[in-house]
């Protein structure tokens, strides 16, 4: 049986999401509770990969396994065992056929900005001092629309088939003392989202022109754009999977906000 189960985590203390030999992981320290709670070696897929430090308000992970768990019991033991930057929110039964990475149709994240110093969001959000031109910014952003190759804003050597990505939504909006980016796509490249970022924000404090932005954007040349901002500021914040996988899930929108929502 093929099961699916929804987290979220705060990336700060670790190397990722994927296992590697001696680095810490999100995925290693999953896999080391689920497969004590389940009595057998359990391996797992996530819905993507996030880098150092990278956090996610809404990640998905599948597992197989010949128990048959009772969902809400396996998902309390877990988050009683779970590091307390790890919590579970649900686990439920997909097809066999189901994968949780390929799978998904869309991805979106949020990069975050707050304009003075905050201490309780040292470790989640980068403060810049700057003032920035937000609208010239969302001009910028619209560009990023429709399907274009992206990589220009990939790290380089990254082993990929192609470059192109298909944006759905880019945007910011100013919340309080906050800045924050929205994109949402139907994949993204290794270090796309912190390179836009960085790009973006050149243009916002006037080291480069809209027009300049656009040849970047067509340049399919990595050192063209802004250097990549900090890993902390930027969230994994909605996966989302075709009608036709069936996932029935109580996953609901997330404002901005903490980990430090209710548990299971």
């Amino acid at each position: 049986m093929r099961y699916l189960i929804r987290l979220a985590y705060k990336g700060t203390a670790y190397h990722g999401w994927q296992k590697q030999i001696n680095a810490h992981s999100v995925q290693g320290e999953l896999e080391l509770k689920l497969s004590l709670l389940l009595g057998s070696n359990t391996e797992t897929l996530g819905c993507g990969r996030t880098d150092t430090g990278v956090h996610a308000r809404e990640f998905y992970v599948q597992f197989d396994t010949e128990v048959q768990p009772d969902f809400k019991k396996l998902a309390y033991k877990l988050n009683r065992t779970l590091p307390d930057d790890i919590a579970v929110f649900e686990i439920f039964p997909v097809s066999e056929n189901f994968n949780a990475r390929f799978d998904a149709v869309m991805r979106e994240y949020q990069y975050i900005i707050t304009k003075v110093p905050d201490p309780f969001l040292t470790e989640t959000a980068w403060h810049r001092y700057e003032q920035v031109d937000l609208d010239l910014m969302n001009r910028a952003a619209g560009l990023l629309l429709g399907n274009h190759d992206f990589e220009c804003f990939s790290k380089v050597h990254t082993q990929v088939n192609h470059f192109e990505c298909d944006v759905q939504h880019a945007a910011w909006i100013e919340q309080d003392h906050l800045l924050i980016f929205t994109i949402r796509a139907n994949r993204f490249l290794r270090n796309m989202v912190r390179a836009i970022v960085g790009t973006l924000l050149e243009l916002g404090t006037g080291k480069i022109t809209l027009e300049e932005f656009e040849l970047i954007l067509k340049s399919k040349n990595r050192s063209e754009a802004g250097q990549s901002v900090p890993a902390k500021g930027l969230f994994l914040t909605a996966v989302t999977y075709p009608e036709s996988a069936g996932i029935k899930t109580s996953a609901r929108q997330h404002p901005f906000n903490t980990l430090h929502e209710q548990r299971i």
